[in-house]
C-alpha cells in the first residue's frame, strides 16, 4: 500500500497530537506493517509493528493475581501505618495533657505558698546586726579554708606540669 508522503506526515502529526480518528490510525497501522516502508519511516514502522505484536499477547493469570495481591497487601500496610500514626499521636497528646496538668497544679501550689508573709525574726535591730555579722564571719572562715585548699591543689598542678614537661639536657644546649 503506497501512501503520499504529505498525507502520511499529516496523519502522523494528528496521531502524535492524539487527534487522529480510529480509521486514520488503522490506515497508519496497515501502512507501517507492510514491508515497503521508506528508510525515513523505518523507526516509526518498528513502533507500529511492536504495537501490533503486543495487541495479540495476553497477560498471564498468575501475574495478574500477583499484582492484585500486592495492591491489597499495600492497602493493608497503609491502613496499619495510619493506625500506628493515630496511636502515636494520641500518646503524644496524652503526654502533653499530663505535662500541662502538672504545670497547672505546681503553679497553684506555688501561689498558695507565696501567701505567707515574710516576718522579722528579731525585734531588736542591734541583735539582728550582731547575728548577721556572726553569720558573715562564719562564711568568711569557710572561704579562707577553701582558699588554702585551692592553693594546695594549685601547687599539686604545678608539680604535675613539671613532671610531664620534658627537661632539657646538656647535649641539647
Amino acid at each position: 500500500m503506497l501512501m503520499d508522503s504529505k498525507k502520511l506526515e499529516e496523519l502522523l502529526k494528528k496521531y502524535w497530537d492524539c487527534e487522529s480518528s480510529l480509521e486514520e490510525e488503522e490506515q497508519l497501522r496497515t501502512y507501517f506493517c507492510s514491508n515497503d516502508v521508506p528508510d525515513q519511516w523505518r523507526e516509526t514502522a518498528i513502533l507500529f509493528r511492536y504495537f501490533d505484536e503486543q495487541k495479540g499477547k495476553s497477560v498471564d493469570p498468575q501475574f495478574e493475581n500477583f499484582v492484585v495481591g500486592q495492591i491489597k497487601s499495600t492497602k493493608r500496610v497503609e491502613s496499619g501505618k495510619l493506625v500506628k500514626l493515630f496511636y502515636n499521636t494520641m500518646r503524644i497528646a496524652a503526654g502533653v495533657a499530663v505535662l500541662l496538668a502538672a504545670v497547672y497544679f505546681v503553679r497553684q501550689e506555688l501561689r498558695s505558698d507565696n501567701a505567707v508573709a515574710v516576718e522579722d525574726t528579731y525585734d531588736d535591730p542591734q541583735r539582728a546586726f550582731e547575728e548577721t555579722k556572726r553569720a558573715l564571719l562564719m562564711i568568711s572562715k569557710g572561704f579562707g579554708n577553701a582558699e588554702q585548699q585551692a592553693k594546695k591543689i594549685n601547687m599539686f598542678n604545678e608539680a604535675q606540669e613539671k613532671i610531664q614537661t620534658p627537661t632539657t639536657t646538656d647535649s641539647e644546649l
